[in-house]
């Protein structure tokens, strides 16, 4: 029978729909840590995220994909029939069989390439870009590919080991970012004058704007997941959609309780979360399961990030209490509300299956952590990693990147240079200008109190 009759073009079109949908994630993440840095910091911390794509798709192409997906060699890691994609065609892979493997093999990629780019998050504004890209091409082929085996790919955690679940990347992705994450943040040290100094987002509607996208990417990220157009695909889309929800309430509600205010970023974290916690339970739980994880998912994450400060490290923008903890909490109530009248592929939550969960969980901290710390001794040694003192003070745009993203204003056609290239007589014009504005905004204040 030849593969054109095994192929289903439905299948097809939505697994292909589902990998753009986690690719546009990655630019959405772009905007999401670009607005919570400081302006001078923005494009540099973008540019991490959309040079993930590139790099990880190089290595996914060469060997990464191979040692994630390939025939399995003791439980451990894929084997290396798929170098090169050698033999990735039309005829489906195992564990795909209605859509080309090409289409899963694209799929499985947009994971990959997003999951370094959320690490960066942790030691945003401090470190060099050519580190940063040796770091990722190093992390993606060294730990995301054997955990990607280890789990989906016929390797000793998933179905075909000890039987943990997780339907679209709760261990693979995120919880292994999330330690990764807290390993490179006490690796790399803190950011000069934290936490004493002005490290407040500097653009909070991107934030907003970037959460949104990664909403609606998380969609193709767990839906496609069921890798068809079928039922449990619906079923996994809604309780994305629940988790959600449920977080961003999860989060505002203590955050308004403890500090009087809900506030946007933490609308737009506490959704984020939710997205992470009900990412290993999508295709395994029902809606008001998913509504009860994204609950707790957010509760437990913003109790993460404010415990941040007293345990001494600086975690940039909270990937370690996003995606590490959020990870975890999805990963053990997967184990709790688990059902097979979901997904008959799966499993019936129990104090087994909690057991089964925790220990891939544990499993993974380990791993991502102590890799990402080898890896980080080896590419700092080499090619250096954390930018130098003088170059964080003025910033990572101007310093790695030889551009800045905000103009002051515009001269005709060209705009102003930043402003550690503006002379003497610019600075003293931009001063003058400033105080003028600000005094014109008091006395429009103090007009309008007096006329009330």
């Amino acid at each position: 029978m030849g593969p054109a009759s095994v192929i289903d073009t439905g299948d097809t079109a939505w697994v292909l729909g589902a990998a753009a949908l986690v690719l546009f994630m990655t630019p959405g993440l772009a905007l999401f840590y670009g607005g919570l840095v400081r302006s001078k910091n923005v494009l540099g911390t973008m540019m991490q995220a959309v040079a993930a794509i590139a790099i990880v798709s190089v290595v996914w192409l060469l060997a990464g994909y191979t040692l994630a997906f390939g025939p399995d060699v003791g439980g451990v890691i894929g084997g290396l029939a798929h170098v090169g994609f050698r033999g990735v065609g039309e005829v489906p892979h195992a564990l795909a069989p209605t859509v080309p493997h090409t289409a899963f093999a694209a799929f499985q990629l947009m994971f990959a390439v997003i999951t370094p780019a959320l690490i960066a998050g942790a030691f945003a504004e401090r470190v060099r870009f050519g580190g940063y890209v040796a770091f990722v091409a190093l992390w993606s082929l060294l730990v995301y590919s054997p955990l990607a085996h280890w789990v989906w790919g016929g390797g000793f955690l998933g179905a075909a080991g000890i039987g943990a679940l997780d339907f679209a990347g709760g261990t693979v992705v995120h919880i292994s970012a999330g330690a990764a994450a807290l390993a490179a943040a006490l690796f790399v040290g803190k950011r000069r004058g934290y936490p004493r100094g002005n490290f407040a987002p500097h653009n909070v509607p991107m934030v907003v704007l970037g959460a949104g996208i990664l909403w609606f990417g998380w969609f193709g990220f767990n839906a496609g997941s069921a890798l068809g157009a079928n039922g449990l695909a619906s079923s996994a889309l809604l309780a994305t959609h629940l988790g959600a929800a449920g977080a961003l309430i999860g989060w505002l509600v203590p955050e308004r309780l403890r500090h009087g205010k809900a506030t946007a970023i933490g609308g737009a974290t506490g959704a984020v979360a939710g997205l992470v916690a009900i990412t290993p339970a999508a295709g395994f739980v029902g809606p008001v399961a998913a509504l009860a994880i994204g609950l707790i998912g957010g509760a437990v994450c913003f109790a993460a990030v404010e415990l941040k400060a007293r345990m001494g490290y600086d975690d940039s923008l909270d990937a370690v209490g996003v995606h590490m903890v959020g990870g975890l909490v999805g990963a053990v109530l997967t184990g709790v509300f688990a059902s097979l009248l979901v997904n008959p592929a799966g499993a019936d939550g129990g104090w087994l299956q909690v057991g089964r969960q925790a220990a891939a969980a544990g499993v993974t901290l380990a791993f991502s952590f102590g890799a990402t710390w080898l890896i980080l001794l080896v590419v700092d040694r080499l090619v250096g990693f954390r930018v130098t003192p003088e170059s964080e003070e003025a910033g990572v745009d101007v310093a790695e990147h030889g551009e800045s993203a905000y103009a002051f204003r515009e001269h005709g056609r060209h705009a102003t240079p930043p402003m550690a290239a503006m002379t003497e007589e610019e600075l003293s014009e931009l001063r003058e200008r400033l105080v003028l504005e600000a005094t014109a905004r008091v006395l429009e204040a103090i007009d309008h109190d007096a006329g009330r």
